[in-house]
């Protein structure tokens, strides 16, 4: 088994659901003192209810050169514990009962052997700055409460998308959150329904006028929960609905969020009911031109390092999202991770080879 495979392993066999990142932030923190790193940790993850916290490292540089950020986050989504990769044809899998983890494993499998290829040839480089976050999964927590003033890199590289290595993502969506707290009046409902206002109703109304899914082709909107829990013999007075929109256009997620919050409330209204509306942007969308030297850069660095790049626009959101509304340009990465957040998900032994070998090129090229 070569080094970065045996590597890889070692990562997605150490459990790291979101909020029990610490095992992993140790593991990391260690190999990346044993590299010359200097090495910060906030305090995101008392915030957050993790065990661990956003972890960062700087490696000292030729001044000359221009500082230079990777990121990956450390969480996995569920089921992620106790995972037990499978190697069959030059595909690394799971046992079939958990993720595998490539979702981010592969990126920090990437820089962290990188790092390591850089250190034993000693080869000059700029300065480096490297950010592992927590709680990426399910809202880019972390990444929303780093210490962006420890940070001095304008640009830098998020090493967490799925597909191919070569892939850069140029352009990503805003999403913003709606959660919908309707409140009717409770009755008996065999003996007078009539007197109470069924705040099931009013909210399945508001959710039968709303235009969801896929809206255009750049615009989603979908309801992940719907929830009034009571007997059958009693008019339900409350009912919560959680809601997201995303689009690669800020006006067009605007429009679709108010469009949605004006269904809760006129049906809200025609049923007698109240609605408290809560919305929340969680992250905000970049784009970023072909000419940009944030993409020639990679672009240029790929062709060296014998890999094809293409640019791509996604519909999910990264850390990459923060650290461009912090300032900082950032670019997402194909890891050559396939089916993440499911038993499916895979990643060839290559791909991560590959992926080793671009980010050495770009750290011994700025």
């Amino acid at each position: 088994m070569n080094d970065i495979l045996t590597r890889f392993i070692g990562y997605v066999q150490t459990d790291s659901e979101s909020g029990n990142e610490k095992a992993m932030m140790e593991t990391l923190k260690a190999e990346l003192l044993d590299l010359g790193a200097d090495i910060y940790q906030d305090g995101a993850g008392k915030k957050l209810g993790s065990n661990g916290t956003n972890l960062y490292a700087f490696f000292p540089g030729d001044p000359s050169r221009e500082t230079l950020l990777f990121s990956c986050h450390m969480d996995t989504v569920a089921p992620g514990i106790g995972i037990e990769p499978i190697v069959e044809n030059g595909i690394i899998r799971s046992a079939g009962d958990t993720i595998l983890g490539g979702d981010d494993k592969s990126g920090i499998t990437a820089l962290m052997d990188a790092l390591t290829k850089v250190r034993s040839r000693n080869k000059s480089h700029g300065p480096l700055e490297i950010v592992f976050t927590i709680g990426e999964e399910g809202g880019l927590h972390g990444s929303a409460n780093l210490e962006y003033s420890r940070l001095s890199a304008r640009s830098g590289y998020v090493l967490d998308s799925s597909g191919p290595v070569g892939k850069i993502i140029v352009q990503a969506p805003t999403q913003f959150k709606i959660t919908a707290e309707i409140k009717g009046r409770s009755a008996h409902a065999g003996l007078a329904p009539e007197s109470g206002v069924s705040a099931i109703q009013a909210g399945a109304a508001a959710l039968a006028r709303m235009k969801l899914l896929r809206i255009d082709e750049e615009t989603t909107a979908n309801v992940g929960t719907f929830k009034s829990e009571g007997p059958t013999n009693i008019v339900r007075d409350s009912a919560l609905v959680v809601a997201e929109v995303r689009s690669l256009d800020m006006e067009k997620a605007g429009a679709q969020v108010e469009h949605m919050k004006a269904c809760f409330i006129e049906e809200a209204e025609k049923a007698g009911a109240k609605v408290d509306l809560e919305v929340s942007c969680l992250y905000e969308s970049y784009n970023f031109s072909p000419e940009d030297p944030v993409v020639s850069f990679v672009e240029s660095c790929c062709k060296a390092a014998g890999i094809e790049p293409f640019t791509a626009s996604t519909g999910g959101g990264s850390d990459a999202n923060n650290y461009n509304s912090r300032g900082i340009k950032v670019l997402n990465l194909g890891c050559g991770v396939s089916g993440p957040h499911s038993f499916d998900e895979s990643l060839p032994v290559d791909e991560l080879e590959r992926f080793s070998e671009l980010v050495y090129t770009m750290i011994v090229s700025r």
